[in-house]
């Protein structure tokens, strides 16, 4: 795309006087010098979706800064009180170690004040969670976060939350939206108020939210058995480093070894390629200081600390990673195992997943006789469930194929804090019956069924590829395949027409989800193939799962072996790589 006069009239709208000087020198900077910049800071606005907002920062209208910042505050705060009044509102803030994440959070905060709101501000960096739990804490409406998870270091974020401390959902969401698309000039964001209705909250709000996490501590005997159980936790440079070393302390763990280079909060994220849980790489120095300890577990988690990654020693004593769904099944069948060992069931609890992570959590639930909940993907979802079973049904726990769980009610966000004690809990209780983690997992696939997973993504850049990823939900839509590898196709499930509709019967029944552009093929043998357009990125994600019995822990590898070359047959067949 060339330099527009379209896209230089908005950019030379940025030298005007409500912008700050450094905002100013950079635009400037921009039209005289860097073409390309220009365009890419100025051909679209940053949009405010049903997630917040994600962006690079730096001056410009897709860009994530103050203003951007600020328009998206105050089109928030008009809704509130449209929806609360103009009196009494309460919102919290927190944010993570990325750079200009404290500058954004407190331009937020100021915003609510200069509204009117009372404002809980947290003195420093804080994990996703703790946010989420102090909104109900503090009887707020809404709250904000500033964080972009797990992306890049130039990427930061905001994400809006309501009064339950869940993330917006319908009605809210598409109407929050609405209202910040009618904030269009700068001039109509409230900058400055009064600075007394911000409270700044730190020591008192961690010591509540631990309050509550310990309450998820199921065998405190067990762990003092294990107590001095190597555990190294790394943080990435992220806000784990306040709340999950003091959670396992409280537990009960002793041996909590630290990666010191990774404990630095570091927006730049120096020691990793990314700060992803999911990446190798970023557990990288952790287990090298695992190896080096003797230690038996290790544990990361994210910038803002909702999701985990773990890594746990196999048979032969190596470091093998897990991925997401196989920390979700140990973590969901060792809260069951001891609600049912310690007569714990009241008849009501339940669990849930979303759509695309593995359905032996099924096989599981129906294990235990504990009813499940499947919604679709993003957590939001699971807090509106949580929601509307508040004082009739018990969560219990539930979680993501994308390293994402909560193991009760206290928070409405996956929250990795709980997470990593309760796993250190696991692997002690396993410790306590001669096992390792890695050999409670094949027990679990020898009596539930062994399931493997894929995703891969497709990636389709600009307009073009937006137009081919479409027309790739079309054909799939409009003409299913009649066989994938050799089985045919038994269900389609099109989450977009809230249908499921059984191929060979052609008998339809509703999914009882919301539309979303998600479609499913579950194959005769038992395979699943989930597609779903990414919300936030130009690419297409393909989701394997396969699954069969495992006769014995000893015939593991090759039968893993097996559905590992299913998935690659399907891959194939698809015509996908």
């Amino acid at each position: 795309m060339s330099v527009t006069e379209e896209i230089r009239k908005k950019a030379t709208l940025w030298l005007g006087k409500e912008f700050n000087e450094e905002t100013r020198k950079e635009v400037q900077d921009m039209l005289v010098n860097d073409e390309k910049k220009l365009v890419d800071a100025f051909y679209q606005d940053l949009e405010f979706g049903t997630g917040g907002l994600r962006g690079i920062m730096g001056a410009g209208t897709n860009r994530m800064n103050i203003y951007t910042l600020g328009m998206a505050t105050q089109g928030l705060a008009n809704y509130i009180i449209q929806q609360c009044g103009n009196t009494g509102i309460k919102v919290a803030i927190a944010h993570d170690c990325r750079n200009n994440s404290s500058y954004f959070a407190k331009t937020t905060a100021e915003i609510f004040a200069a509204n009117g709101f009372e404002v809980y501000l947290f003195e420093s960096l804080r994990p996703t969670p703790e946010l989420s739990y102090a909104i109900r804490l503090y009887g707020c409406q809404s709250g904000v976060v500033i964080t972009a998870s797990h992306n890049p270091k130039e990427y930061n974020g905001y994400k809006a939350y309501w009064d339950d401390g869940g993330q917006v959902v319908a009605p809210h969401d598409e109407a929050i939206i609405d209202e910040v698309r009618k904030i269009t000039s700068v001039s109509d964001i409230k900058f400055t108020g009064n600075s007394e209705n911000i409270k700044i909250i730190g020591a008192e709000t961690d010591e509540a939210f631990l309050a509550e996490v310990i309450k998820m501590r199921l065998n405190p005997e067990v762990i003092k058995e294990a107590a001095n159980m190597g555990i190294v936790y790394t943080p990435i440079h992220g806000t784990g480093i306040k709340l999950v070393p003091p959670a396992l302390k409280m537990f009960g763990f002793n041996n909590i070894i630290s990666v010191p280079e990774q404990d630095i909060n570091d927006g730049n994220f120096p020691t990793v390629k990314s700060p992803n849980p999911e990446e190798p790489d970023a557990l990288r120095m952790a287990i090298e200081k695992a190896v080096e300890t003797g230690a038996e577990l290790v544990m990361a988690t994210d910038p803002d600390a909702d999701r985990l990654g773990i890594a746990v020693r196999n048979k032969e004593g190596n470091f093998i990673l897990l991925n997401g769904n196989q920390t979700c099944v140990l973590l969901i069948w060792y809260i069951l195992s001891q609600y049912k060992e310690k007569n714990k069931y009241k008849g009501n609890e339940y669990i849930i997943k979303t759509i695309v992570t593995t359905d032996l959590l099924h096989n599981i639930a129906d294990g235990f006789n504990v009813e499940y909940y499947n919604v679709l993907t993003g957590f939001k979802f699971f807090a509106e469930l949580i929601r509307k079973n508040e004082g009739v049904k018990k969560y219990i726990g539930g979680g993501e194929e994308s390293y994402g769980f909560l193991p009760g009610e206290y928070a409405r966000d996956k929250d990795a804090i709980a997470s990593c004690a309760i796993f250190a809990e696991a692997a002690a209780w396993a410790k306590s019956k001669g096992k390792t983690v890695y050999d409670l997992l094949l027990d679990i696939y020898v009596e539930y069924g062994l399931y493997k997973e894929k995703l891969i993504n497709i990636v389709r850049k600009g307009k073009e590829g937006a137009d081919e990823i479409k027309a790739m939900m079309a054909g799939y839509r409009n003409n299913p395949p009649a066989t994938i590898n050799g089985s045919r196709v038994k269900t389609l499930i099109d989450y977009d027409k809230q249908v499921s509709r059984d191929l060979i019967t052609g008998k339809e029944s509703p999914t009882g989800l919301i539309p979303s552009d998600v479609l499913q093929f579950i194959l005769e043998d038992g395979s699943k193939i989930s597609v779903r357009p990414s919300g936030t990125e130009p690419k297409i994600k393909f989701y394997f799962s396969v699954n069969t019995k495992l006769e014995s822990a000893e015939k593991f590898e090759a039968t893993e072996k097996e559905l590992d070359q299913r998935i690659a047959d399907i891959i194939s067949d698809m015509k996908l790589q």
